[in-house]
């Protein structure tokens, strides 16, 4: 067996690197990514390090899919934005991930537009986010603590 060197991402679902997560399944995580496009912005990431979206088996992109939904209605709830946007590109890590983006405009959408914000700022919209998805009824997706993808 080959063997790789764990994405970023694994490590950060694995509790090496430090994440704020606001959903967890058994299939997929999701999580504030360090260098938003705006306030709100979180990645969609299935528990299997697939490099490309492509190389999903199709029902697990659908779960994928049906989670940034999910993320995206209780993100208009939370956030002062017009539409929700979602990106796949996978250039920064090789490891399937869906940007799931408030938007205000187009331009929200352009990924090189992403900037480095404070632990605090963080820290206070996911747990809006947090907030907003157990009102809106997820709340057993809701890890029980914001440093963790563990459920109760």
């Amino acid at each position: 067996m080959h063997n790789r060197d764990m994405t970023i991402f694994e490590k950060i679902i694995d509790g090496k690197i430090p994440g704020r997560f606001v959903y967890a399944d058994d299939k997929c995580v999701v999580f504030a990514t360090i260098q938003p496009v705006r306030p709100g912005h979180v990645l969609v990431v299935p528990r299997h390090p697939y490099p490309a979206w492509t190389d999903m088996p199709p029902q697990e992109a659908g779960h994928l899919m049906a989670v940034a939904q999910k993320i995206g209605q209780a993100q208009l709830e939370v956030f002062e934005c017009k539409r929700i946007g979602l990106s796949i590109a996978g250039f920064e890590v090789p490891h399937t991930h869906l940007h799931v983006i408030p938007l205000r405009h187009e331009g929200d959408l352009a990924l090189s537009n992403a900037k480095e914000v404070t632990d605090h700022v963080l820290e206070s919209t996911m747990s809006a986010l947090r907030h907003e998805l157990e009102g809106q009824g997820w709340e057993d997706h809701v890890p029980l603590s914001i440093d963790s993808p563990q459920l109760g």
